[in-house]
């Protein structure tokens, strides 16, 4: 195997450009998640200022989740057909343009800027849509089984750690100087990590600091090096990669797969929406108060989301199966995240943070299903794939903020969302014992079509 870069590393001790790589996805992943909760951090100003009740707060914020789905496919394909480096660079570009643009809207009268902030938030979810399954295809093509548990938890936890730093300056931006400067902060922000991006991040076989002794240390654990190579013969091809997605869809391990992450997802959605919202209107603390208090859960959740990939691949390295090293993590961290129903029988604020620190823990602990997409990804699709797999999965980003608002408005009270939210994670739990069964590498059957009946690219 030869290095197409002509100005890579020589060959001798292992480099280890691949950590960097994940560093990067972190960076990213960090922004996304930042600009995903801009809205629930100034939701309580927003819904004052427009004068939106909870139903309809519900739905603007679930405006993200319609495009992030409807787009999550033709994201896939984007990635599989021109890579992962362009693709995720303009969804950075583009999600934080849009992000920016909704700083603007408070001049318009209120029905005009209710319209304008659900269709920003939706080309936002249309940006955003190809993140995810890129940082998968990354890792897949990165870094070997034993280590991307380890690497899809990194990148994962970054979800806890844009909290963890965010939360506390966008209510701080709100408190002083109004919640559109938090829009305005986050997009540009995005907007120059684009370049850093660009100038930084290569497929494998391209970076120039790699060495020989690292790709094939790579491989040999099973990273799919060549992931790109692939790409480029379906180009020529011009094979179609839309019949695969019937075989994804009949795979029962896959289907176990996606149903626990739209019920991980329900976990996510909640923490990223309505609980600065909980925090403020359920337990009467500040909008300052509630981006520090939401920082507290969130560093747990980041802390839980690190320890459970390193749990996953400790036990893969002394010799556990795959399929157990990534299920028990999974089946723990949803256990401790059905935790947060006790909020419900507590006034005690204090009590409330410790529980929803547990609970967003076990979260964070449980959310491997990026590491089961690198490890049962075919390599002819795995952006698709990881596309597949997290459209299902944010099918919770559009339930989760409705059914809340929904429970809210009828209830007067936040106790039934904390009880449906702890349920989906013991359905998560559910899923992966009672569905999945053996975690391995999906191997498709190869499409033998006529040139002149081939499906269109």
């Amino acid at each position: 195997m030869k290095k197409d870069n002509a100005n890579f590393s020589p060959a001798g001790k292992k480099t280890s450009v691949r950590w960097f790589i994940v560093f990067m996805l972190f960076v990213v992943t960090s922004i996304n998640y930042a600009d995903r909760a801009t809205l629930s951090i100034a939701g309580d100003a927003v819904q004052q200022d427009l004068g939106l009740d909870s139903v309809a707060m519900g739905y603007v914020f679930s405006a993200f989740g319609w495009a992030y789905v409807i787009a999550q496919l033709p994201g896939g394909w984007l990635l599989d057909r021109f890579g992962s480096k362009t693709i995720i660079a303009l969804s950075i570009f583009f999600w934080s343009f849009f992000t920016l643009l909704q700083g603007a809207i408070g001049f318009f009268s209120a029905g005009t800027a209710i319209i304008l902030l659900f269709t920003l938030r939706f080309l936002v979810g249309i940006s955003e849509a190809p993140s995810f399954p890129g940082n998968g295809r990354v890792v897949a093509s990165w870094f070997p089984s034993a280590e991307r548990g380890t690497a899809s938890a990194f990148f994962n936890s970054a979800q806890y750690f844009a909290i963890v730093i965010f939360s506390p300056l966008m209510g701080w931006l709100t408190h002083s100087f109004g919640w559109h400067s938090v829009f305005v902060v986050m997009g540009v922000g995005g907007i120059l990590l684009t370049f850093v991006w660009l100038k930084t991040v290569y497929e494998p076989k391209k970076h120039p600091k790699v060495n020989q002794a690292e790709l094939e240390y790579i491989e040999k654990g099973g990273g799919l090096i060549s992931m790109d190579d692939s790409r480029e013969e379906s180009k020529q091809k011009k094979e179609s990669k839309w019949p695969y997605i019937k075989q994804l869809l009949t795979n029962r391990m896959l289907i176990g797969v996606y149903i626990a992450q739209y019920c991980i997802t329900t976990l996510t959605y909640f923490f990223l929406t309505w609980f600065p919202v909980y925090l403020v209107q359920a337990r009467g603390m500040s909008i300052l108060e509630a981006g520090f208090v939401a920082s507290m859960p969130a560093l747990c959740g980041f802390a839980g989301g690190v320890l459970g990939g390193i749990v996953s691949d400790f036990l893969l390295k002394k010799g556990r199966s795959l399929t157990l090293a990534r299920k028990v993590p999974i089946i723990i961290g949803m256990l401790l995240s059905c935790s947060m129903i006790i909020c419900n029988y507590t006034e005690s604020a204090w009590l409330v943070v410790v529980i929803m620190s547990l609970a967003f823990f076990g979260k964070g602990f449980g959310a491997l299903g990026w590491a089961v997409v690198s490890d049962t990804s075919p390599k002819e699709c795995a952006g698709l794939s990881g596309s597949l797999f997290n459209t299902f999965g944010n099918i919770a980003s559009i339930t989760t903020p409705i059914i809340i608002g929904y429970i809210v408005n009828a209830t007067g009270s936040f106790n039934g969302a904390l009880v449906f939210v702890g349920a989906n994670a013991i359905a998560a739990i559910l899923s992966y014992l009672l569905l999945v069964g053996p975690i391995k590498r999906v191997v498709l059957k190869k499409q033998e079509q006529n040139p002149d009946q081939s499906l269109p690219v």
